[in-house]
């Protein structure tokens, strides 16, 4: 691991926002109040100001928005590609790309673009092909199930469609961050099940545990007031992912009856972070069941420092390591 400060406090700047921010009640926000909430939250991170704290896409890499049409539903998608081919005159193409496909952190708010820092540089440093999923977020009467098959659906319709994406179905990998790493892990499992070989998948500060002893892991208590998630946004988060009746195990990866034969791992893990031990804990259980699994932890980062970077400065190393992680199992 590359090092980095070891602190048991979170970034002084991570200190700065929550002494400026306020945080919502939760207990009684109310469907109106959660769709107004998601898009102030959502306009702030797509923002020019929000470089400040979400840093600054890589100048070698093309963003756009796409739109997929799937066959019950259309979703956008944020896709990264490098521009460095088209800079160099009567460059020829150096054919199909990998893809990584990526899905944002939040549950009930978050934007593709809040990754823009770090799917940028995957793009243009691989170089491959970098397709982010702006899944549906989580409200009363939208279950993380979801958010679940937004990933999954995306992720068969570019494989499906591989030549006109410009990539490579043998070279693919995954990468989420919070409950996108939830959605990404339950995305391996099924490319398991469906026969699709991924080549990786990422877990950045996973949530992999929506039961209820998702709450008794030692981390969860030792930092149930954490500045960029806490135990209050942990049990509304949950309340609307597992709704009445649904099934908790099935949106749970550590709970799953086989983890054998998944894409090989790799787990970062912030430490000032109420899901610190789910990530632990889903390492442990990947290599128990004979998956690789590699575990890295960057002391002093707080949930979400992925991205973060202008105020988390631990993010800058994780991205380094993710890079290398995905360049050698991508090659």
């Amino acid at each position: 691991m590359n090092n980095v400060a070891t602190t048991d406090r979170p970034p002084f700047g991570v200190r700065i926002m929550r002494a400026l921010g306020k945080e919502p009640d939760w207990s009684s926000m109310s469907a109106e109040d959660l769709s107004a909430l998601a898009q102030k939250v959502n306009r702030k991170r797509a923002s020019r100001a929000a470089r400040l704290i979400t840093g600054s896409p890589d100048p070698d890499a093309i963003i756009e928005w796409q739109r997929v049409v799937l066959a019950d539903r259309a979703l956008q998608v944020r896709v990264y590609r490098s521009s460095l081919g088209r800079r160099t005159a009567g460059a020829k193409s150096t054919g199909p790309l990998p893809l990584v496909l990526h899905v944002h952190g939040g549950g009930f708010v978050g934007t593709a673009v809040q990754s823009d820092w770090a799917n940028s540089h995957f793009a243009a440093r691989l170089p491959a092909v970098v397709v982010s999923v702006d899944h549906r977020l989580l409200a009363p009467g939208t279950a993380l199930s979801a958010a679940v098959d937004d990933g999954w659906d995306v992720l068969r319709y570019v494989i499906d469609h591989a030549a006109a994406w410009g990539i490579d179905p043998g070279r693919t990998a995954v990468v989420g961050e919070s409950a996108g790493a939830l959605i990404c892990a339950l995305a391996a499992i099924r490319a398991r099940e469906a026969g699709l070989q991924l080549r990786g998948q990422v877990l950045v500060n996973p949530v992999v545990d929506l039961t209820p002893e998702g709450f008794d892991y030692p981390s969860v208590r030792e930092h149930s007031d954490s500045p960029t998630l806490n135990l209050q946004q942990m049990q509304f988060f949950r309340t609307l992912a597992v709704p009445p009746g649904a099934d908790p195990r099935a949106l749970s990866p550590i709970c799953a009856d086989d983890l054998s034969g998944l894409a090989p791992a790799f787990v970062a893990v912030a430490p000032i972070d109420p899901v610190a031990d789910h990530g632990r804990c889903f390492t442990e259980r990947l290599r128990a069941a004979g998956t690789s699994a590699s575990l890295t932890e960057y002391p002093g980062a707080t949930h979400a420092f992925l991205s973060m970077p202008g105020v988390v400065p631990q993010a800058k190393a994780a991205r380094a390591e993710i890079l290398e992680y995905l360049r050698e199992v991508l090659s």
